[in-house]
């Protein structure tokens, strides 16, 4: 099963946790799994709310007056590395859980470590209440596992704008942690007037999703709806998490031997850079996802002769590639559109010959004709091993 996680009101511990709950994770299964994590003075309370018309679930973690837990200590209200690691290592979590849940706080003191400076193991997580952090990210990720997840996606994050309280004074939004933990990470501020997506959900998110994007291909199955703490003026404060599973072929495209399918093209006119440094921007385009890139000369204003970068790729690789090109070229401009294609069914197979093993692109046409072609770089290789001229090679495996 695959998640997205649609963060244009930020993202929050308790957001992540109201929407899991609401997606199907019954809330006494998540109570019950947490108990391994040998944590008192704390509740989980559940109740329906509206967020500027729209029904979420609220799910919130409740400390008791007596908030304690054994091997934590909270009677300075600071919390230390070793306290955490001290809980996790006891607890009686899957390994599995155990190692992200390790790995996901010791980000967090990192990031707090590089803001303030200092060592993380000597770092406390001032604005991060010990009881409620934990129960956010092991509630968390107890529930991924729950609803049986692989994947997860996610939108570009919505940070929010204005100021937060924190230990060290007023703060402009985002924080400095929350900056730190979303490097390299698209985001963006929709001016609300108050911190939308906060430590916490900023260290889940960053260490669980694989590619933050729009929403991918997919068979939605289930929604479900989180809600912030209040009411925005932008927009309804929720986090929406999708569950679904990857877009399979109709019975049509399993029984043709072709397909149809929607790519995006990117284009741009070049006339004033060395031609060398093409064969590097057509390895980078390729290493991040294009699935295709060539060139074209062509014949620019004036007379002047040019070349047209053309690169395929899917839409939710589009920004990246777009972002290459304009880093590594001297293009200042782009033009970009969708398009279909049509394709051949192809699969890759292994063929053994008297160099070894091959790989070979089989294409079937129909049910009675197929083309195939031997990997290049495969047969580059064997011209190199075996010192023959790469046209014979390719001529004796064809």
């Amino acid at each position: 099963m695959i998640a997205y996680f649609e963060c244009s009101s930020g993202i929050s511990g308790d957001m992540i946790l109201g929407s899991l709950v609401d997606a199907g994770v019954p809330l006494e299964k998540l109570e019950k799994e947490l108990l391994r994590l040998n944590l008192s003075g704390y509740t989980l309370k559940e109740r329906k709310v509206k967020r500027n018309g729209f029904k979420a679930l609220k799910v919130d973690v409740k400390i008791s007056n007596r908030e304690h837990s054994r091997g934590l200590k909270q009677t300075t209200g600071k919390r230390k590395w070793k306290d955490v690691e001290q809980i996790i290592g006891k607890s009686k979590l899957s390994p599995q859980i155990k190692a992200q849940g390790l790995k996901i706080f010791r980000r967090l003191f990192d990031a707090e470590a590089r803001v303030h400076g200092g060592r993380y193991d000597r770092i406390h997580l001032h604005e991060l209440g010990a009881v409620d952090c934990l129960v956010d990210v092991f509630g968390t990720l107890i529930g991924i596992d729950l609803l049986g997840i692989d994947t997860i996606y996610s939108s570009p994050l919505n940070l929010g704008a204005g100021t937060v309280n924190t230990d060290h004074g007023i703060l402009p939004v985002p924080a400095p942690a929350t900056l730190d933990l979303l490097k390299n990470i698209p985001v963006y501020s929709s001016n609300a007037s108050f911190e939308l997506t906060t430590p916490t959900g900023a260290v889940l998110i960053s260490s669980l999703a694989t590619e933050f994007c729009s929403l991918p291909k997919m068979t939605v199955t289930r929604v479900g709806t989180g809600a912030g703490g209040k009411d925005v003026d932008t927009g309804p404060n929720i986090l929406r998490l999708f569950l679904g599973e990857t877009s399979s072929k109709t019975p049509q495209e399993e029984k043709s031997a072709e397909a149809r399918d929607t790519v995006t093209v990117i284009e741009t006119n070049i006339d004033d850079m060395n031609p060398q440094i093409y064969e590097h921007v057509m390895e980078l385009l390729f290493k991040k996802g294009a699935l295709d890139v060539f060139m074209t000369n062509i014949i620019m204003k004036k007379g002047r002769p040019g070349i047209k970068l053309t690169v395929l790729c899917d839409e939710n690789g589009r920004d990246l590639l777009m972002d290459i090109i304009l880093r590594e070229t001297t293009s200042i401009g782009l033009r970009y559109y969708r398009t279909e294609r049509k394709i051949l069914q192809r699969e890759l197979r292994s063929k053994r010959t008297r160099f070894g093993e091959v790989a070979v692109k089989v294409s079937q046409v129909d049910k009675k004709s197929r083309k195939t072609s031997v990997e290049y770089e495969d047969c580059r290789k064997i011209a190199r091993k075996f010192n023959i001229p790469l046209i014979e090679v390719m001529k004796t495996l064809s």
